[in-house]
């Protein structure tokens, strides 16, 4: 198989190969889904990260496509570069579909348009009924030329790519210990229920944040066998765990460093000034984590705004998954000796300590409280006790003001009410599965509107 490689990777270890951007590797064994065995132009060969490349022939070879990035995220990156006609090629919210988002000076003040492509009967692209062509590359390059419907012609393609390189798993094919005299300390950032987290540098060159684990606060041989499994988990929306520092005491663990810190610090920061589409998208960001810890068997237990950190481009991703399970103090313990949030936690979880994906996407119901609150505590007045009671007899959280049914319009207001109860708060066979966001933006947000519209009785 030939690929292209969509960003630079410098070797790190001996066993690794180097990749330059927009050149083709030959693919000569998948080591496994993470990282393959590669060979380049010049007969070098060694592992590589495989989501740093794509297959030739495909959307993602493309200079103006996205992969990653949502509605809100293309128009930060558009209104940052500013270039009339700065377009970006995303995939949609639509299932299987992509939209092309498009900055314009046209109006007079800089705004973002975006126009979904379209597909005739006979498979052909569209954004202008007109202009039909037999492949996307070709759609866009006829649109680079000919505006044809669009308020610009598409003349700049706009990349992040340079700017948030995304993560790797692990450091190298394998690595998940980490020698700790390659790690520098740069300076402390917070601590936490583990201990202290600090950014530093590994090998002097990439930026890391190292959490130094408070000796008596977990289970470290249960931790450190979970974390070789846990180094293999990737995903744009999860906060990489690079590797563990296992040779000296207080063990250290080695995360992707998140540039704007704690999603619940960042919320308070920003109170007022984020706007109804970028706290659903924060909401869409976890829940898109959330999907693929739940399709590799991985239960969260703790997800809330704490366990979330944002990047430079605003980007959530869920951190901490699983950890709870190695906590060995009391901050979640509860009379019946188990270890959980009270607050963000489900009645079989209350009373049974019965953890599942279903616990979790409770949990992100609560999350989706803290977001559109702004970063309240959930039941702030009451005791985990009073929690407890009012949770077991039917009691759930008042609808937020930024949820009100007045600042977000819509309709069929019932049928989404009915899904988006479902979905979070009804007993765990009822709770839908955490890919709500496949629909529209005004959609998504008729249902946070709707969640907080039932504050007290059982659903």
């Amino acid at each position: 198989m030939k690929v292209v490689a969509l960003y630079d990777f410098t070797a790190r270890e001996s066993s690794d190969l180097t990749l330059h951007h927009g050149e083709t590797y030959i693919i000569l064994h998948k080591q496994h889904q993470l990282w393959w065995r590669a060979k380049d132009k010049h007969g070098n060969k060694g592992f590589i990260p495989s989501n740093y490349v794509t297959e030739i022939g495909t959307i993602e070879a493309n200079d103006w496509y996205c992969k990653n990035i949502n509605r809100a995220e293309a128009e930060h990156l558009l209104r940052q570069e500013g270039k009339d006609g700065g377009f970006v090629v995303r995939s949609s919210s639509q299932p299987s579909s992509y939209t092309v988002s498009v900055y314009t000076h046209s109006s007079g003040k800089g705004e973002v348009r975006h126009y979904q492509i379209k597909q005739t009967d006979t498979a052909q692209f569209f954004l202008a009924e007109n202009h039909v062509f037999g492949s996307i590359p070709e759609l866009i390059n006829y649109h680079r030329h000919n505006a044809a419907g669009l308020v610009s012609r598409l003349r700049y393609p706009i990349s992040p790519l340079g700017t948030c390189l995304p993560a790797t798993a692990g450091f190298s094919s394998d690595k998940w210990e980490i020698n700790p005299s390659e790690l520098t300390f740069m300076k402390e950032l917070g601590s936490g229920q583990f201990g202290v987290v600090q950014l530093g540098k590994w090998r002097s060159q990439h930026k890391v944040a190292i959490k130094t684990i408070r000796e008596g606060a977990m289970s470290e041989e249960d931790f450190i066998e979970e974390a070789k499994i846990m180094t293999r988990l990737c995903h744009p929306k999860l906060v990489q765990l690079y590797g563990v520092c296992v040779t000296q005491r207080p063990i250290c663990i080695v995360t992707e460093f998140m540039e704007n810190g704690c999603l619940l610090h960042f919320l308070r920061q920003h109170s007022r000034t984020l706007g109804h589409v970028q706290l659903l998208f924060m909401c869409q960001d976890v829940c898109e984590g959330m999907e693929y810890l739940e399709q590799n068997s991985f239960i969260h237990r703790d997800l809330a705004a704490r366990n979330c950190l944002v990047n430079e481009r605003n980007v959530v991703k869920v951190c901490d998954f699983g950890m709870t399970r190695y906590v060995l103090d009391n901050q979640y313990t509860s009379s019946m000796g188990s270890r959980f949030p009270v607050k963000w936690s489900p009645p079989e979880v209350l009373h049974f300590n019965k953890f599942s994906n279903k616990s979790d996407v409770w949990s992100f119901g609560v999350l989706m409280w803290e977001v559109f609150s702004e970063g309240k505590t959930p039941f702030e007045n009451r005791s985990n006790l009073e929690v407890v009671e009012e949770v077991t007899q039917g009691g759930r959280l008042y609808r937020p003001h930024r949820a009100s049914a007045s600042s977000i319009s819509g309709c069929s207001k019932v049928r989404l009410c009915r899904r988006i109860i479902c979905f979070l708060w009804s007993c765990p066979g009822g709770r839908l599965r955490q890919g709500l966001y496949r629909g529209s933006v005004s959609g998504a947000l008729v249902l946070v509107s709707a969640v907080f519209q039932g504050c007290r009785g059982p659903f």
